[in-house]
């Protein structure tokens, strides 16, 4: 019998040394799931957001930053930015649609509603915005944002959450 299990995702906070993995995983994910919504151009000054390290490891560690690991490598991340903004939020090719993003996005909401947060927003990409809506949250505006030389379009979205769930 040929049988294929499902990916076995595991959860557990940032560590600077994940810094490399997770620009690589960053630019991986633009350069793999965003060519449907974006230009290669686009995609080019996207990705280089990761080039900085340095940079890129401090955005990380001063927001509470998870990761979703297969057998111990890193295969997703997620940011809280402020108690109500999801910021980065990553999966590599390779696993996207497996899951590990549901897992990330579902650890934040849990650590949100736990906090009384009154809501989520994210500026999700054009091609987020349809893993957000699945997930309850509603556009409030569109957005033109430069990076690099390029400008490119996302949407603010919003989940609001009932009064004491948790």
């Amino acid at each position: 019998m040929n049988t294929r299990a499902k990916p076995v995702f595991a959860l557990r906070p940032f560590l600077p040394d994940d810094t490399p993995f997770l620009a690589d995983i960053f630019r991986a994910s633009v350069e793999g799931l965003t060519e449907d919504d974006y230009t290669p151009a686009q995609q080019d000054a996207w990705a280089s957001e990761a080039d900085d390290l340095e940079g890129f490891a401090e955005r990380l560690g001063k927001h509470l930053a998870l990761i979703a690991t297969m057998e111990g490598t890193p295969v997703g991340f997620i940011t809280l930015d402020a108690p109500t903004a999801i910021g980065l939020f990553y999966v590599h090719p390779a696993v996207a649609g497996q899951g590990a993003g549901r897992m990330l996005y579902d650890a934040v909401e849990k650590i949100s509603t736990a906090r009384g947060t009154p809501h989520l927003s994210v500026d999700a990409s054009d091609t987020a915005r349809e893993f957000f809506a699945h997930r309850g949250f509603t556009p409030e505006q569109r957005n033109t944002v430069s990076v690099g030389n390029e400008w490119l379009s996302n949407t603010t979205m919003k989940k609001q959450f009932k009064a004491g769930a948790t």
